[in-house]
């Protein structure tokens, strides 16, 4: 093969490639926000489900003594309230189709940081995305820019009769 016809080959696999990794990276955002969404949901009704107990209801005309223990009393968890954070949760775990049983505070802490984990995650592969896209763009491979040296191979390939 001509010298000319091997640059463009090797050029076009590595738009290709960068192509496949941009793609890959971009479906993988997408499980991430679903995952994230459904995390949100959860610990939306985890805090919902703590706030509707009887003992956070709120008592007119509460004693004196009930207030000074509760400021000396360690500080309550913003999500478990006064809930009972032993109460049993059924989690399904994200691997497989199997559930889980754990506290009430135990799951919100798993799930909270499962949430950390998928912010991370999302800032990452967008960043990956960024880079992918601005490599794709010096290459060629996007239609906003057509490299010089793409274009060059194009206009520089030959057709000749056998």
């Amino acid at each position: 093969m001509d010298v000319d016809v091997k640059n463009l080959q090797a050029g076009l696999t590595d738009v290709e490639q960068l192509a496949e990794q941009l793609l890959l990276a971009r479906q993988e955002i997408v499980e991430c926000d679903k995952a994230r969404n459904g995390h949100r949901e959860a610990l939306t009704a985890m805090r919902k489900q703590a706030r509707t107990s009887r003992s956070s209801v709120p008592v007119l005309g509460r004693p004196l003594i009930v207030e000074i223990e509760e400021a000396v009393a360690p500080e309550k968890c913003p999500t478990c309230g006064d809930h009972d954070a032993a109460a049993p949760m059924f989690l399904m775990s994200r691997y497989s189709d199997v559930f889980i049983r754990l506290p009430f505070h135990d799951t919100h802490l798993l799930l909270e940081k499962e949430q950390e984990q998928l912010e991370h995650t999302m800032k990452r592969l967008q960043s990956t995305v960024k880079e992918k896209a601005m490599s794709l763009s010096d290459k060629g491979g996007l239609s906003d820019i057509i490299s010089p040296s793409l274009l060059k191979s194009f206009v520089t390939l030959k057709d000749e009769k056998r």
